[in-house]
């Protein structure tokens, strides 16, 4: 009897817990499908809010946000395009707040918005698409950096580094720009998708990429309990150039001989490229015109430094050409027609024309963007180690 009294028990405590359980899950709403990418390339986005006001759609593939339509379940939508084929942020305006897609675990990993992202795929596949050939890893790493903090980077070894434990492989050092974090160039960049292509078509060397995260100050300040300082306002003021210092400092004090210790690499200066974007453009110049005993290869995306910062902190650049041309053998800068650092960059381009510093330049359609970004890997990545 006390047998059968005692599965009594545990068969009610079970149906307490389910019960509980059951009344305790918010009441659940239809399924939304968002984003829905149609084969017209037209695209449909969803928002579940029978109580908002208003919902509009912002997207770099619009010139402007537009109204969404609510139906009778309380879903707002709308089909924007055909868009073309590439990999784009976006979010919602929700009574006047932005706000990511719930429906959409694709997101944009930035320190001031978590944008979501759309990949529209091409007919024939874009370089940075997911193909059928073999692939790298992404792996996760924490190293001991500036007073006393944790940094963190994203690492990409190429196909086949985890089975052949003899090879040794170039390295190349991949910044990001302002309010990105180190998941940028893997998550929307894609980086790592565009290394497999390109080593499987034979048109790059296999290599390490490395992904550090730019913004010293504000993990130092999030570690150390303090409130994340504002962007410097001027981009070669004393603060900048401080910031740039200071990651500078990391990278080659910290995060180099981390990689080259945890990873097998080709220590030496003529195996290691360094490329940014934005901000991440920046501290690949700074860091590299300072370094130059570390670095063969320079690609400076989207970015740029002004002639006179030129002048006073790396005339060791432009007094001696020659030598800065035979010690660079891949100097790369590229921006976009739309760019509003295009003019600062075409300045750069310039000056370093007139003062006989060979670079190689790419000039393309569209802004500030990441679907820019990831052209420059594409054309940049086949040029290194070469």
């Amino acid at each position: 009897m006390c047998r059968c009294l005692s599965i009594h028990w545990w068969a009610l405590w079970a149906f307490v817990c389910l019960a509980t359980t059951a009344f305790s899950q918010p009441p659940r709403g239809p399924l939304v499908v968002s984003p829905q990418v149609n084969a017209d390339k037209t695209v449909t986005f969803r928002y579940l809010s029978p109580a908002a006001q208003e919902v509009k759609l912002s997207g770099q593939f619009l010139k402007a946000p537009i109204d969404m339509t609510k139906d009778a379940q309380g879903i707002w939508s709308v089909t924007v395009g055909p868009v073309k084929p590439d990999i784009y942020p976006y979010s919602f305006q929700v009574n006047g707040v932005t706000v990511m897609d719930p429906a959409n675990v694709a997101f944009f990993p930035n320190e001031r918005f978590k944008a979501s992202l759309v990949d529209v795929p091409g007919d024939t596949p874009l370089i940075h698409a997911l193909r059928d050939v073999p692939h790298g890893s992404i792996n996760y790493e924490y190293y001991q950096s500036l007073e006393g903090t944790t940094g963190s980077l994203v690492v990409y070894t190429p196909p086949g580094y985890d089975q052949n434990t003899a090879k040794k492989y170039p390295v190349f050092y991949l910044i990001s720009g302002t309010t990105d974090t180190e998941e940028t160039f893997f998550k929307v960049g894609k980086t790592n998708l565009i290394l497999d292509n390109l080593i499987a078509e034979g048109k790059t060397k296999p290599m390490i990429i490395v992904m550090p995260y730019g913004n010293i100050a504000a993990r130092i300040a999030e570690q150390k309990g303090g409130s994340k300082p504002a962007d410097p306002t001027v981009r070669d003021g004393a603060d900048a150039v401080k910031r740039a210092n200071d990651f500078t400092a990391d990278l080659v004090n910290n995060v180099i001989p981390y990689v080259e210790k945890t990873y097998r690499t080709i220590a030496n200066r003529e195996n290691r490229a360094i490329g940014g974007f934005s901000r991440g453009g920046g501290q690949t110049l700074r860091t590299a015109f300072n370094h130059m005993d570390k670095f063969a290869w320079v690609c400076s995306y989207s970015s740029y430094l002004s002639p006179a910062e030129m002048d006073k902190s790396f005339p060791h650049i432009t007094s001696n050409p020659a030598n800065t041309n035979k010690q660079l053998k891949l100097f790369w800068v590229s921006v976009g027609s739309d760019d509003f650092l295009y003019q600062g960059t075409v300045e750069f381009m310039d000056y370093l024309k007139a003062k006989k510093v060979n670079y190689k330049s790419l000039i393309t359609d569209g802004g500030h963007t990441w679907m820019n970004v990831k052209k420059y890997v594409a054309e940049t990545a086949p040029l290194l180690f070469q």
